[in-house]
């Protein structure tokens, strides 16, 4: 299976998807979404350290210090009402988004939706 590249845009989304339910540090943050992806999605760890620093300047995400399983110290990240306000509003955006490049291509030759069995 080969693996894709995370679209220009979606990554702070994913990360925010991510921490919905408990805050994370950016192993745990990369691991959550590889097993969610199934391993299908090509994803860097500075990429994911640039989202998460830009989600938290703008408020989206908290992060204070924690220490892990291994008794090592991280910077956990959780969301903020902000965050959480923007992640409703994104995962609307996207499906709505997803839906339409769907039908566009799922259409037929002259631009019609397609019919079942078709």
């Amino acid at each position: 299976m080969s693996r894709l590249p995370v679209l220009k845009g979606t990554l702070d989304l994913l990360v925010l998807r991510a921490l919905n339910w408990t805050p994370m540090h950016g192993f745990e943050i990369v691991t959550w979404l590889e097993r969610a992806a199934n391993g299908s999605l090509d994803l860097e760890d500075s990429a994911l350290y640039q989202a998460v620093y830009r989600l938290e300047e703008r408020g989206y995400l908290e992060a204070e210090w924690g220490v892990t399983e291994n008794n090592r110290r991280a910077r956990y990240y959780k969301l903020t009402a902000a965050g959480r306000a923007y992640l409703r509003t994104e995962t609307k955006n996207w499906a709505q988004y997803a839906e339409t490049i769907t039908a566009i291509l799922s259409a037929s030759k002259d631009g019609s939706p397609a019919r079942a069995g078709t």
